[in-house]
């Protein structure tokens, strides 16, 4: 009776063991797909340098909120780089990091970004009249607030893919400020140019394919405006704008973009995307869907 029920033991003992063995057999090409899926993300985002709107990404066609509707919330960061003109070319360079909130369904969703943001505008001193000199060339300030809204509708044509339309739209709610001091025609000045009502809008159509690992790709065009005024506190001569004050508008109108989305688990996923229009875009972002 004792050896037989040793016996029994045994059995059911090494049973546990080739079941456990299996299941780490089965979860083993699980994990290594979403390691390879978090891989190219990554290298999309070492790829793609530069950026080219205030609002940030603009997320996968697909609604992030699940399909019988809910919350979703998320934080990400986005480096831009952006060329306004008004006669003159203007480049922007900005970091921005943001936190996201959203609610939709299976079609649809709408969301909204508080974001910070630096600015960096390389050359807006540099001085067109050699009777003028700066004592700096590149305009910076930090950290100012910018808030984002956003609404998008998604349409499958089969479980693998799908299209979808977009609009997002961004407003700063401070100005950018830097000083600047020189001799003009041998005459000491010093004057202050603000940055002022920064904001863009962005509509888009976006083509999406659902891949192994249920990894999202997805890529296609976009129509981006944005403007800002540029206001110097005592017009100098040699310093753009020669009046003082202009607003200026973003160069190219028209771009493309393409991401990767990819599910981390429990809810949680990586988006990362890439814009391209005057300029490369590129960013990151976490999310969690309730």
């Amino acid at each position: 009776m004792h050896a037989s029920s040793d016996c029994a033991a045994h059995d059911a003992s090494a049973t546990r063991v080739i079941l456990r063995r299996n299941e780490s057999r089965r979860k083993g090409p699980r994990i290594m797909g979403r390691l390879r899926a978090i891989a190219m993300a990554a290298s999309l985002v070492l790829v793609i340098d530069g950026a080219a709107c205030a609002g940030g990404p603009f997320g996968p066609p697909q609604p992030v909120s699940k399909d019988a509707g809910g919350l979703h919330t998320g934080i990400g960061y986005w480096y831009h780089v952006d060329t306004y003109e008004n006669g003159t070319a203007f480049v922007t360079k900005a970091n921005q990091v943001f936190s996201q909130l959203g609610y939709g369904a299976r079609h649809w969703e709408l969301y909204g970004r508080i974001g910070a943001s630096d600015l960096t505008i390389p050359d807006a001193f540099s001085s067109t009249q050699a009777s003028t000199t700066t004592s700096r060339n590149d305009f910076e300030d930090h950290w100012k607030l910018s808030g984002t809204l956003g609404a998008k509708g998604f349409y499958s044509f089969t479980q693998a893919f799908g299209i979808g339309v977009f609009l997002q739209g961004s407003y700063y709610f401070s100005n950018f400020v830097d000083d600047v001091s020189g001799n003009q025609a041998g005459t000491p000045y010093a004057t202050r140019l603000k940055v002022k009502h920064l904001w863009d809008v962005n509509i888009g159509l976006g083509l999406q394919a659902t891949v192994p690992y249920g990894m999202k790709l997805y890529i296609g065009p976009y129509a981006h405006y944005s403007e800002a005024k540029l206001s110097f506190s005592a017009a100098v001569p040699g310093l753009k704008p020669s009046a003082g004050n202009a607003w200026i508008r973003n160069k190219t109108n028209v771009g493309g973009f393409a991401g990767v989305d990819v599910p981390l688990g429990k809810g949680f996923r990586l988006n990362v995307e890439g814009q391209y229009a005057a300029r490369f875009s590129a960013g990151a972002a976490i999310t969690y869907s309730y």
